[in-house]
Order: C-alpha cells, then sequence, then structure tokens
C-alpha cells in the first residue's frame, strides 16, 4: 500500500501527517512573530494565545520555589490550568505550551558564587552547576507501570522507607496526581471536540483519543497507540521542566507493541504506525535512537526500526533520531537513512558506537553494559535509568586559558620567549579552568537535589522512588560527569600560527604579535591574513593537525586523570553547541587571525576554510575530527555540510555511507550532516520565508532554517561555502 492509498479506515495517513506538517509550520511561525529566533532545539511547544493563569507558591523567603515538595506541588496546580490541546489529525492527544513559571533554580545561600570570579576569567559560561535532565531515562518503566503504577509505586516506598522527611515522596505523588488530572481533562476536551465534529473520520479518530487516555489515566499501555500517547505524555512534561529531551532506544520500546498488535490483528496496514510515530514527533523532537547494538554485540535493528525513518521522512519537520552505527548495523538502514539524507537535505544524526562503547569501556565496565548507552541527547549518549552524567551542559572555553597564558607571557619581562613556555603557561591556566568546573560539580551535586530536584525522571530511572534519593543526589548507580572543551581549532591554529610566523620565519616578534593582538589588528590585515593562511588543523600531517592533537590530549588527561574533590570522575568530550559566537564574544583577538569578538571553532572541527579549495574537505575534516577523539566514552562530533549536486557528482549515497562508515571505524563518536543545495540555502539565508519548512541540522539538534537568528544561520552557511 503507497501513502496516498486509503488503509480502508476513512483515513488517507499521509493527508493527516500532511496535516499536521502544515500546523507544525504555522506554529513556527507564531513562534517567531512572538518570541524572536530560536537557537536552540526546535521544541513542539504550541504558541498559545490566551495568558494562562498561574501563579507559584513560594516556600522562601527570596520568593522562590525550591526543593521536592514545593515544587511537585507547583507541578500539579500548573498542571491544572495548562491548556488542553488536541491536533484533530494526530493519532494523539497533548502538547505543551510553556515552562513551568517561576519554579526551581537556586536558593541565593546555595549559589557557588565563590567560583564565579575564576568562571568569570576563564570564559565559563556554562558551567554545568544547576544543569537539568541531562541524563537517559528508562522509559521502559513507565510503560511497564503506567501512571497509576508509578503512583502506587511512590506511596509503597514511602510506607517501606517511612522517611522522617517525607517531602521527597510527597513531591513526586504530587505531580503524578497532576498528570493524571491533565490526562483526564483531555479526556473531557477530546470528547467535546469529537460532539462538534462533522468529518466522521476525524470523529472517530477523537473518540479513540478519549477512550485511549481514559484508560491510560490509570492503566499501563496495551497496544503501540497507547504507548506512543504514554511516551507523548512524557515528551511534554519531561519539557516543561526545564526542557528534557531524552527518550531512548525508540526502535526497541515500541517493537514488542508492534508485533503484538499484529499478532492480534489491531493493525493491518503499516501507514497507521506511521502515522502514529509522525504524531509523536509532531508533539515533541526528543532525542531517540534507531538500530546499534544489543549488550551482546548482535544487531537490533528492526520493522519498527525503519518505520520510525519512515515517519520522520513523511512529516518533514525537525526530529532528532540518531542511526547507531556499528559494524553489524543492518546495511538497509543506513542504506535508508542516507537515501532520505539526499531527499530531504538533512535526517538523522549518525552515532558511532567504536569510539563511543570501546571509549566508555576504558572506565572499567564491561563493553555490554557500554553498549546500552543510547544517543538521547544533542551530542551525548547515556545508561538508561542508572547512570548521572550531567551531559551537555558544561562548555569548558580552551581559549581563555590560551589567551591568558600569552598575555602572562608577554607582561612578564624575564620571561622566555618560546613555545615550550607558552605551553607551560597553558598548561597552569587550563588547570586551573578545569580544576575549578570539577569543584563546581562537587557543589551541584551536594546542592541541586534541595534546589531543583529531577522531579520527572526521577520516575523513570532505577534508584529514586526506591531509595526515597533524588536521581541528582544519590538515587542513582553510575555517577560519572562530563565536560565539552570549546575552540580547539581557535587554539591549535593560534599555536601553529606563532610556531610558524614568530619562531622559524621571524616575519613577526612576539611584541609585534602582542600589539596586533591588543589592538585587534587594527591598520593590519596583511599581518592577519598571514597569520591565518598557515596550513591549519585539519590539512593533515600540518603542525596545526600536531597541535591539536597535543591540545586535545592536554584536556583530556587534566579532565579524566584525577577526580573532582569529592571522588567523582569526569569524561571529557568536545563540543560546543552553537554557543561558538556567545563565548567569542567574550574573547580578545587570537594569533590564527582571529578578530576579538568573533566566534571560535566549532566542536572538534577545523574551521570553515581549513581546507584550500575545499573539494577534499569533508574527508580531510573526518581525519581530523578522529585523530582528537579525547577516547573515553564522551563525544567529539563532526559536523558535514555537503553540496547535493556536488555530492551526486563524486559518487551519491555510496559516498557518504562509506564515509560515515569509516569515521566509526577511526573511533569517532559522532557525526552530523546537511546534504543541501548551495542555491537553496543562500537564498534561505536572505529570506528565510522563501523556504518556511527547510529543516537543517544546526549541531546535533534540527531546526527549521528560518527559526534560527541570522548569527546561527552563517554558521551554516559558512561550514557549508567552506565544504560544500
Amino acid at each position: 500500500m503507497t501513502a496516498t492509498q486509503d488503509s480502508g479506515s476513512g483515513i488517507c495517513y499521509q493527508d493527516w501527517i500532511d496535516a499536521i506538517h502544515a500546523t507544525k509550520v504555522e506554529h513556527t511561525k507564531l513562534k517567531i512573530e512572538r518570541r524572536g529566533h530560536m537557537n536552540i532545539d526546535d521544541h513542539g511547544w504550541i504558541p498559545w494565545p490566551e495568558p494562562i493563569p498561574f501563579q507559584p507558591e513560594s516556600n522562601h523567603p527570596s520568593g522562590g520555589c525550591y526543593g521536592p515538595k514545593c515544587i511537585g506541588e507547583n507541578f500539579r496546580r500548573w498542571l491544572a490550568v495548562h491548556p488542553a490541546y488536541i491536533h484533530p489529525k494526530s493519532a494523539l492527544a497533548g502538547a505543551w505550551v510553556g515552562w513551568l513559571p517561576g519554579v526551581g533554580g537556586w536558593k541565593p545561600e546555595d549559589r557557588p558564587t565563590h567560583l564565579s570570579p575564576i568562571h568569570q576569567k576563564y570564559n565559563i559560561l556554562y558551567t554545568g552547576i544547576g544543569g537539568m535532565n541531562h541524563l537517559g531515562p528508562d522509559m521502559r518503566i513507565g510503560l511497564d507501570l503506567g501512571w497509576g503504577g508509578l503512583l502506587e509505586k511512590i506511596r509503597r516506598y514511602r510506607a517501606l522507607n517511612n522517611p522522617a522527611d517525607t517531602s521527597f515522596y510527597d513531591g513526586e505523588e504530587a505531580f503524578v496526581l497532576g498528570v493524571q488530572d491533565w490526562i483526564r481533562r483531555h479526556v473531557v476536551k477530546a470528547r467535546e471536540m469529537a460532539a462538534q465534529e462533522q468529518d466522521p473520520a476525524v470523529r472517530d479518530n477523537l473518540l479513540a483519543i478519549a477512550e485511549m487516555n481514559e484508560w491510560l489515566v490509570e492503566g499501563a499501555p496495551r497496544t503501540l497507540r497507547e504507548a506512543c500517547q504514554f511516551l507523548a505524555w512524557f515528551q511534554a512534561l519531561d519539557r516543561m521542566w526545564a526542557s528534557g529531551g531524552a527518550l531512548g532506544q525508540l526502535d526497541e520500546l515500541l517493537r514488542l507493541y508492534y508485533e503484538a498488535d499484529k499478532a492480534a490483528g489491531i493493525l493491518q496496514d503499516d501507514e497507521e504506525v506511521i502515522w502514529y510515530i509522525a504524531s509523536l514527533f509532531f508533539n515533541d523532537t526528543h532525542y531517540s535512537q534507531i538500530g546499534g547494538p544489543a549488550p551482546d554485540g548482535h544487531d537490533v535493528t528492526s520493522r519498527m526500526s525503519f518505520l520510525i525513518l519512515e515517519a520522520m521522512h513523511r512529516l518533514k519537520i525537525p526530529a532528532n533520531i540518531a542511526v547507531r552505527v556499528h559494524d553489524g548495523l543492518d546495511p538497509a538502514l543506513l542504506r535508508k537513512a542516507v537515501q532520505y539524507l539526499f531527499e530531504d537535505g538533512t535526517g538523522a544524526s549518525y552515532s558511532c558506537s567504536k569510539g563511543l562503547d570501546e571509549g566508555y569501556a576504558r572506565n572499567g565496565v564491561p563493553i555490554g553494559l557500554a553498549r546500552m548507552r543510547a544517543k538521547v541527547g544533542c551530542n551525548w549518549t547515556a545508561l538508561p535509568g542508572i547512570e548521572y552524567c550531567l551531559q551537555d551542559v558544561t562548555r569548558l572555553c580552551l581559549v581563555a586559558p590560551f589567551l591568558h597564558a600569552f598575555h602572562d607571557l608577554m607582561a612578564d619581562p624575564a620571561a622566555p620567549r618560546t613555545l615550550d613556555e607558552l605551553w607551560e603557561r597553558y598548561t597552569g591556566h587550563l588547570r586551573i579552568a578545569v580544576d575549578t568546573i570539577k569543584e563546581g560539580f562537587d557543589w551541584h551535586l551536594a546542592h541541586h537535589a534541595d534546589n531543583t530536584p529531577e522531579i520527572v525522571l526521577n520516575l523513570f530511572c532505577h534508584g529514586p522512588i526506591e531509595r526515597g534519593l533524588d536521581a541528582a543526589a544519590g538515587g542513582l548507580d553510575i555517577y560519572r560527569m562530563t565536560c565539552d572543551g570549546v575552540g580547539l581549532a581557535t587554539v591549535a591554529d593560534s599555536f601553529a600560527a606563532i610556531e610558524q610566523r614568530v619562531v622559524q620565519e621571524g616575519r613577526l616578534t612576539w611584541e609585534e604579535l602582542a600589539h596586533h593582538l591588543e589592538n585587534d589588528y587594527a591598520d593590519a590585515e596583511d599581518v592577519r591574513l598571514m597569520l591565518q593562511n598557515i596550513p591549519r588543523f585539519g590539512t593533515g600531517g600540518s603542525r596545526a593537525d600536531w597541535w591539536a592533537e597535543r591540545v586535545s590530549d592536554l584536556y583530556t588527561h587534566l579532565v579524566r586523570d584525577e577526580p573532582t574533590p569529592n571522588g567523582v570522575t569526569v569524561l571529557p568530550g568536545l563540543f560546543s553547541h552553537g554557543e561558538v559566537v556567545t563565548i567569542g564574544k567574550r574573547l580578545g583577538a587570537t594569533p590564527n587571525g582571529r578578530h576579538a569578538h568573533a566566534p571560535i571553532s566549532h566542536s572538534s572541527n577545523p574551521d570553515p576554510g581549513f581546507m584550500p579549495g575545499g573539494v577534499s574537505a569533508p574527508t580531510a575534516k573526518s581525519v581530523a575530527v578522529a585523530a582528537v577523539q579525547p577516547g573515553w566514552g564522551n563525544s567529539a562530533p563532526l559536523q558535514l555540510d555537503l553540496d547535493k549536486q556536488l555530492m551526486r557528482e563524486h559518487g551519491g549515497l555510496e559516498v557518504v555511507e562509506a564515509m560515515i562508515k569509516t569515521h566509526n571505524q577511526m573511533g569517532g563518536t559522532l557525526i552530523n550532516i546537511n546534504v543541501i543545495s548551495k542555491e537553496q540555502l543562500l537564498e534561505a539565508h536572505e529570506d528565510p520565508e522563501k523556504y518556511p519548512d527547510l529543516v537543517v541540522r544546526v549541531t546535533g539538534y534540527s531546526a527549521f532554517f528560518r527559526s534560527l537568528s541570522r548569527e546561527y544561520r552563517q554558521q551554516v552557511v559558512d561550514r557549508f561555502l567552506a565544504e560544500g
């Protein structure tokens, strides 16, 4: 059966998918009009036209709302007034319209003000302290128990543990009761909409939504559609609470429901399944993984993996699905993902098992356990429900310590003007920055649960409810924090420029270089271009490549060799999200020819334009990024932005497939790819409304191109022009 045929249900499912696509495009337009551009994940919130009558009830003299009991009770009050939304052509009810307002954060007396001067000195804008949600849930807990079962579990363990302080359980119980009431209101809403609906197919759909959710108030999902609906409720609630976004190994979560429905005759047509999944993606852009190795190494690809990929392709809105690449991956799944990449311009990301699994196993865990880490974040993986990793919320600027080292050297008249001396000073400054991050992690673990607990994810982890302890405060079994370095290429190219132009060629003195940096290359464009035009990181075999590996190795050892003062291991990665603009604005000029306040380099990638001519840039970049992997199970992504016509001329799908497989074999960890027409991208950059539904992968996340600010769009354009 094709996508345009009627399935016998009275529904052409592709028409209904097109309808929710159109709604998503219109919602994006309204969001931009009301809130401006959004340089983050394309969240699934609904632009609600009316104010929501909610005022949080404080439990602190500052007027804030902190701790599990206060937050749980306020969350319940928020859900009591939160709008009930149902798209009549979606398979699922529910959406979120905004974050829980005025609740959470940290009490003034708990804030780490003693670390602020060092954070400011080293341009550490994203300290990790107070980071939320960045761990992987085990959604099987909720799918097995349902909301009623989760409530019974809370009450059972409260009775078993009999804590003197019941606030943890009070908050969790209040939250679940609020969820159940919110679902009940959607049941009423669906029936009201059905009573007014003239289209019989839409009316039947609304009544099915009402019946399904009436069961899900208490019961666990029994069918594939009910499982998707449960996940949709989770997604909306998780986003409301500080923008959580991790879901899980989606194909395996849904496979057994699909197979049972097929066997029972409930599902006659996979077009209906694609509609379910598309409706889940419309609900929100949570991060999920398909394919990949089971603990014993066999591939988990199933029919459900393909249906998820198909739903993503059919819906054509931002979605955050990763294909887990490993030696045993079903080649048909990889081929289909790359085929849709060429058709749609972007699509799934490619999470590389060799570097991730072998790297994580180096921490002393069995390889079977390492394989269970799913790609459930912008750049990161996590063990489902047992690991607190606080991924993707800490950025350590590698550039600020370099600038401090250089300026300290130049301010010391007795210091030798040598690269060895500069390196020694860089090492010292970088060590201070890393140690400060580690001290901040200990502070976070000591205080976070008392301020902003993981009230949603506690329910979907093994341990918090059983122990009565928040996930951030001993509720889980594994605590390994993570830190992402930013600006590698900026530092490597700066060292290489000094080595070539100052030390080897003598075309500048150290003092002349310092003068030009201080004056941001004023009236010295020739000097700036001279420093910029060296063999840069990524060209292959250059001194800049050598420096990049040396800087990555130094950073990796400083982060990983010693735990935090309280004994928590930290895993190094190299990732920037889109913060290269924000971080760069606070930095002076650098010896690689970068102007003051300009963006720094992106993730673990060479800077755009590193390869003269650009034709071989994708392959060279892949090799360069593989060479600087920290190697402990945290990621250092490869970003590829390719011209669609050029790739077709140079081998098309087969070439991109080979690049993905090769990068995995070289120990890479993640690949994000766009394959777009150069003309289309440039036109969309100048007039975003000309292509309102153009989707690009910005870094680890995808978004409508029009939703990004011009600065963020420029990042994509610069990469593309340099590599396309």
